[in-house]
C-alpha cells in the first residue's frame, strides 16, 4: 500500500464527513468553551489559587485546541453539511479567542512553504516558519518565535490576502468571527469584569504555549525534505490527548490524511523514515526544549 491509501474516504451521507471518531474532538470544543464560561461566572467565588489553576488551565487549553481540535478541522472538515462546519467554525472562534478561518489560512500558508528558509527576496512562503526571522539560514530562538510571535501578522493582514486571493467570502466570514469573539467577551465582561482582564495575560500565555509546540514541530527537520519537514513524537499520552498531533512528520508529508489514520502511515513510512533521518524527540511537543539539543533520532519501528 502507498502513503496515499491511507486517506480516508469523504462520507456520502449522515452528519460527519468522514467518522463518527471526528465527535469526540467537536466534543471537546464544546467543552472547552463551557470551560472558558465556568471560569468567568464561578470567578467571584473562587479562592485566588483555584483562579490561578484555571488562568493556567485556561493557557494550556487553548494550545490543546488550536494544535488538536482547530488543527485537523481545517484540515478534514468534522461535517458534511457547509453551514455545520461555517458553525463549528464560529464556536471554535469564540473557544480559542480569534478567527478558525484566519487560522486557517495561515496554517495552509505553512503547509505551502513548511518552514522553509528565506528565498532570494529575504522572504519565506511560510508566515510560521522558524526560519522567517532567523539569520544566516538558521531557526529563530525560540523564545523570540515564542513571545513575539502573537504580535505578527494581524487580522488585517489576513483579511487583506484573503482578499488578494480572492477568497472574498472567508475573508468576510473571518470577520464574521471576529466579531463574535468581541461580542463574547463583551457578555463575559457584564458578567465578571475582573475575571476577563484577569485571564487576559493567560490568553497570552496561550498563544504563547502554541507558538511554542509549533517551533519544536519544526527545530531540527529538513525544510529540503518532504518526508522530514516536520518533526514526531509518538508519546502516547499526548497522541491520545492531542488528537495525533505528535505525528507531526507524516502529517506534513501527507496532509489530507486523517487524523485517526496517522499511526497507520507512520507503519507505512517508516523504512523511508530511516533511510531520510526523519527526526524523533521524545517529549511531546511544547516540551521540546528538553529533548537533547541538535539530536537528530532516526525513527523507529513502533
Amino acid at each position: 500500500m502507498t502513503p496515499r491509501d491511507f486517506r480516508l474516504p469523504k462520507r456520502a451521507k449522515g452528519l460527519m464527513a468522514w467518522t463518527w471518531w471526528d465527535l469526540i474532538p467537536v466534543a471537546a470544543a464544546v467543552a472547552h468553551l463551557a470551560f472558558v464560561v465556568w471560569i468567568v461566572v464561578g470567578s467571584a467565588n473562587r479562592p485566588w489559587w483555584g483562579q490561578l489553576l484555571c488562568g493556567f488551565g485556561y493557557a494550556l487549553a487553548i494550545s490543546w485546541n488550536v494544535n488538536g481540535v482547530s488543527h485537523n478541522f481545517l484540515h478534514t472538515p468534522y461535517f458534511r453539511s457547509k453551514a455545520l462546519n461555517r458553525a463549528f467554525s464560529l464556536l471554535e472562534s469564540v473557544a480559542i479567542g480569534f478567527s478558525q478561518t484566519f487560522y486557517t489560512w495561515v496554517h495552509l500558508r505553512h503547509h505551502e512553504g513548511n518552514s522553509d528558509r528565506p528565498g532570494p527576496d529575504g522572504e519565506t512562503r511560510d508566515w510560521l516558519s522558524i526560519y522567517r526571522h532567523g539569520k544566516d539560514g538558521q531557526p529563530e530562538n525560540v523564545w523570540s518565535y515564542v513571545f513575539l510571535g502573537f504580535f505578527r501578522d494581524s487580522g488585517g493582514s489576513v483579511y487583506q490576502a484573503l482578499k488578494a486571493r480572492g477568497r472574498d467570502a472567508d475573508a468576510r466570514w473571518g470577520r464574521i468571527e471576529l466579531s463574535a469573539v468581541a461580542a463574547f467577551a463583551i457578555g463575559m465582561a457584564v458578567i465578571d469584569w475582573r475575571a476577563v482582564l484577569f485571564l487576559l495575560p493567560f490568553y497570552y500565555l496561550g498563544e504563547c504555549l502554541s507558538q511554542l509546540n509549533g517551533y519544536y514541530e519544526h527545530f531540527n527537520g529538513d525544510p529540503e525534505t518532504p518526508i522530514a519537514w516536520g518533526v514526531s513524537s509518538y508519546d502516547p499520552i499526548y497522541n491520545v490527548t492531542w488528537f495525533n498531533n505528535g505525528h507531526h512528520a507524516e502529517h506534513h508529508y501527507r496532509p489530507a490524511v486523517h487524523w485517526t489514520r496517522l499511526p497507520a502511515l507512520r507503519r507505512a513510512l517508516v523504512e523511508q523514515q530511516q533511510a531520510h533521518g526523519v527526526h524523533v524527540i521524545g517529549p511531546a511537543h511544547a516540551l521540546g526544549f528538553l529533548a537533547r539539543a541538535n539530536r537528530r533520532e532516526r525513527a523507529v519501528r513502533p
